[in-house]
């Protein structure tokens, strides 16, 4: 009782001289924006058909001024063309004036998308350009070239790709693979189109690529992130994951919209700029939810599509602007030290297999992963998906990192197709060659009950031990695994699929999360175990559900979201005692010891932070 007491006045006294929790904002956001854009900043894009009807007028400049100003806004982003829609040097100039007159930064930017009579649209399941065609390109050129003049930075937004089939790209590409003859082919346009031309135009100019969410699938359709983000000035990274339980813009997890930006930043380095998301197929959670995992990743920027939102209105405006102490604290916290934790490689240019967008899941399992493009040779927990096998030299450098003693979770699709594939799996203790056997499970036996799966668990192979342990299986009977682990090497196999094209094509999605899966679904017994295959020794231990995410910053605090539509228990054992605080609140969490029992409602989230510790 009395290390109680004494606990509770040392929090007491911490609570009035280190609490993180939000600062009052004064009544004129946008005056508290502008005095925080350093740390974190509200930006909005303005589509080309907007600017042609709200600054035209002295009217619509006011209700553009009003409408920014109150919504926090301190820089613009002017589109100049978009679907057929061309802004021209008489209407871009004034408009960028008066923003500027006005107190905002301001940049311009093209979505590249055909319409009217403007370039070629491809042959293909999606609006985009022919991008071999030279009219889509003398076009594309002379609005750079018109528009270059009027700003200091550029930006050129999703659309940089094609999957046009037409036989003039069919004559071009040749022998080359679909992939390999895109990436060409828009590597070079993005320097002979857009890069060069604006820079002959404004050499001070900043060009900037943006690129979109569906990262497990960029190559396939020409962008070539290395090569790209080597040419341009910078990034911007779209964090749009919307709506989860949604198939409109695909059933995408809330963490991918982390995955995607830490992972492209991994890339770009000192070239990385803000996140980009939007409101489409959006609740109010939904929309906050992308700003919390923006800034999450490292964002110090958003920009908010579009403006035209702002105008219509929307029920997450309120929440941002709520919570944007909270974005701002947090984003602060981030810079001075990022989300930490097991790291997932993905080199650049990837074939997923079948572990397409796995890295989310694996972020909804409770697991703070970080994504990286290069090996994470000093990581001490690798994940190695189907992603990492394009890798040449992947057996090498896993084995270094077994040698210095770090943790290696393999997916059976990566043992399928890794160069050494047989040595690796030798090294896992499971039996090589791995069959390739498509199943699907529709219920798992636990110790007391069966669970019955809504969704199939499905799996491409089929696992067998050469030495290796069974920690997970759906029933006593099964004759294949989803979970082995060679205890002596600390090597775990796990029996992956999230989707296959076949899962595309069923639905006509090409870009993103075609179908719900059960991995969100998985009993919190069996997601518990798979957390503890990732678990890093003297972390703290999670017990949750899956859809709860827990990211880890690296002063030892952690924010966990509740991304389920109910009420969840979550626990979690610290390695000795402590108090805690929740920073986005300032108020005391309650412990027991060194384990801290959570009751988190619906789509709530809490930034976990240790005040002391008491060995």
């Amino acid at each position: 009782m009395k290390r109680q007491t004494t606990l509770i006045l040392i929090l007491s006294v911490l609570l009035i001289v280190s609490c993180k929790g939000p600062e009052k904002a004064p009544d004129d956001f946008w005056k508290f924006a502008n005095d925080k854009k350093e740390s974190l900043r509200l930006s909005t894009y303005v589509t080309a058909h907007t600017v042609d009807q709200m600054f035209r007028t002295e009217e619509g400049r006011r209700e553009v001024l009003s409408l920014l100003r109150c919504y926090g806004i301190t820089k613009v982003y002017l589109e100049v063309y978009r679907s057929g829609m061309v802004i021209a040097p008489e209407l871009i100039e004034p408009s960028v004036k008066f923003l500027e007159d006005n107190g905002f930064e301001v940049v311009g930017g093209i979505a590249t998308v055909p319409g009217n009579d403007f370039g070629v649209k491809q042959e293909g399941p999606l609006g985009w350009f022919n991008w071999q065609n030279q009219k889509t390109q003398d076009d594309l050129r002379k609005v750079i070239e018109d528009s270059a003049p009027f700003f200091g930075s550029f930006i050129v937004d999703d659309f940089l790709c094609t999957s046009d089939t037409s036989m003039e790209s069919k004559t071009a590409k040749g022998d080359r693979s679909w992939s390999e003859y895109r990436k060409e082919l828009l590597t070079g346009l993005a320097q002979s189109v857009f890069i060069n031309p604006a820079k002959e135009k404004n050499p001070g100019i900043k060009m900037i690529i943006k690129y979109p969410q569906w990262y497990d699938r960029f190559h396939i359709f020409g962008y070539d992130v290395a090569a790209e983000t080597e040419l341009f000035d910078g990034i911007w990274v779209g964090t749009e994951s919307r709506g989860q339980y949604t198939q409109r813009f695909g059933f995408v997890q809330p963490y991918e919209g982390f995955i995607n930006l830490r992972w492209l930043n991994s890339i770009a380095g000192d070239k990385a700029g803000g996140s980009w998301f939007d409101h489409i197929d959006c609740t109010d959670r939904d929309f906050l939810e992308q700003a919390y995992q923006s800034v999450l990743a490292g964002s110090k920027e958003l920009v908010i599509f579009s403006f035209d939102s702002f105008i219509s209105g929307h029920p997450g405006h309120h929440l941002l602007m709520q919570d944007f102490e909270n974005l701002v604290s947090l984003a602060e916290e981030v810079a001075a030290g990022p989300v930490e934790g097991p790291a997932g490689y993905k080199p650049p240019n990837s074939d997923a297999g079948g572990d397409l967008y796995l890295f989310d899941y694996v972020g909804m399992w409770g697991i703070s992963l970080v994504p990286e493009s290069a090996y994470p040779e000093n990581s001490k927990v690798v994940f190695l998906p189907t992603q990492a096998a394009a890798d040449d030299d992947i057996y090498e450098r896993a084995m270094e990192s077994v040698e210095n003693g770090s943790k290696i979770v393999m997916t059976a699709g990566f043992l399928s197709k890794a160069k050494d594939g047989e040595k690796l799996a030798e090294l896992a203790g499971v039996r090589w060659p791995l069959k390739e056997v498509k199943t699907e499970t529709e219920s798992i036996e636990l110790k007391d009950t069966t669970i019955k799966l809504s969704i199939p668990l499905k799996t491409d192979f089929r696992l067998e031990t050469d030495g290796a342990e069974v920690l997970l299986r759906a029933s006593e009977k099964s004759n294949n695994p989803y979970l082995l682990c060679n205890k002596e090497k600390n090597i775990y196999v796990i029996n992956t699929h999230t989707f296959s094209q076949e899962d595309f094509a069923a639905v006509g999605e090409h870009l993103l999360a075609p179908r719900p899966l059960s991995l969100t679904e998985l009993p919190s017994a069996w997601v518990n175990i798979i957390r503890e295959a990732f678990h890093e020794e003297g972390e703290p231990v999670i017990d949750a559900p899956a859809r709860v995410s827990v990211q880890r910053l690296s002063d030892g605090s952690m924010v966990i979201h509740n991304y389920n539509q109910e009420t969840v228990n979550v626990l979690i054992t610290f390695p000795e005692e402590g108090a805690y605080l929740d920073g986005f609140t300032g108020l005391p969490v309650s412990s027991a010891g060194n384990r801290v029992k959570l009751n988190m409602k619906a789509r709530s989230n809490i930034w976990l932070i240790t005040l002391i510790a008491c060995s």
